[in-house]
């Protein structure tokens, strides 16, 4: 039997389910697709798709629904948490040169940083302080000896499963930490963009509660805008992108005099990420759920 004609037979939950795997893995699909795929009505499949929006898994666009960002809309962590895994497993391979035992670092709720995280668990730099308010890091960390680990508090927001609002950003001015890793959804013209003001006000305060601060994109963020500026990439001691960065978007990082290096993306690195996938899969599996 396959899993959508099971997914059918069980109900609505169990249909929806395999709708978001369906979807976050495609990135997006139209309402016929996903009838003629699960055996229901077109009727059938809005009620469906109008309840994984008020999720946060997609958003709804005329005739069908996509997972993938866009100036205004930053895509569900789930979705995040699947692409570019490579790219964002390079970047941090090369942001852990800037981590030094002792030092207290903070990671924003970017499936970049995540990457970090993920490192970090090895325990190969320690001891170290780690501060953020990501759940899926929180989760990733929680255990792991010889980190000292401040989860951020606030309000929490399942699309991003993070912690977010005027007491996370509280709590963030209240710090002082090393560096901050960050990330953002789009770079040009010498800005990072974000889509969401509640997500801005809190990179703003890690940035300025950092006494350095690692912008980390992979190459899809660059010759993009949002809705919102975060903040001039001047605020950045160093940004990190992949080598899939093209010639021209390079161009543009260097007319505006941002310091930038390029990281290598090899099969090497690859196989590296999925190892540290496999080894920390305890910790995803905790926070499998948001």
């Amino acid at each position: 039997m396959s899993s959508t004609s099971s997914a059918h037979q069980q109900g609505p939950a169990a249909r929806q389910a395999a709708m978001a795997e369906q979807v976050l893995a495609d990135g997006s699909a139209t309402a016929a697709e996903l009838a003629e795929r699960f055996g229901v009505s077109l009727m059938t499949i809005h009620r469906d798709l109008d309840e994984l929006e008020r999720q946060g898994i997609v958003r709804k666009f005329r005739g069908g629904v996509t997972a993938q960002p866009s100036g205004v809309f930053e895509s569900n962590v789930q979705y995040r948490l699947k692409t570019m895994r490579a790219e964002k497993a390079a970047v941090a391979e090369h942001a852990l040169k800037s981590i030094e035992p002792g030092m207290a670092i903070m990671l924003d709720d970017s499936t970049s940083t995540l990457e970090i995280a993920r490192r970090l668990r090895l325990g190969d730099i320690t001891p170290l302080t780690v501060v953020t308010n990501f759940l899926v890091a929180i989760n990733l960390l929680s255990d792991q000896r010889g980190i000292h680990l401040m989860a951020l508090g606030g309000e929490y927001d399942p699309l991003h499963s993070s912690f977010l609002g005027v007491s996370c950003v509280e709590a963030v001015q209240s710090l002082r930490v090393d560096v901050c890793f960050a990330s953002t959804s789009a770079v040009h013209g010498g800005y990072a963009y974000h889509q969401e003001q509640h997500i801005v006000s809190v990179k703003r305060a890690m940035l300025d509660s950092a006494a350095r601060n690692v912008l980390l994109i992979d190459h899809t963020k660059l010759a993009r805008v949002a809705l919102h500026r975060v903040v001039p990439l001047s605020r950045f001691d160093l940004l990190l992108v992949d080598d899939g960065a093209s010639a021209e978007a390079l161009r543009d990082l260097d007319e505006h005099k941002v310091r930038y290096e390029v990281c290598t993306t090899t099969a090497t690195t690859a196989t590296t990420a999925s190892t540290i996938t496999t080894a920390t899969r305890g910790g995803d599996d905790r926070a499998g759920a948001t």
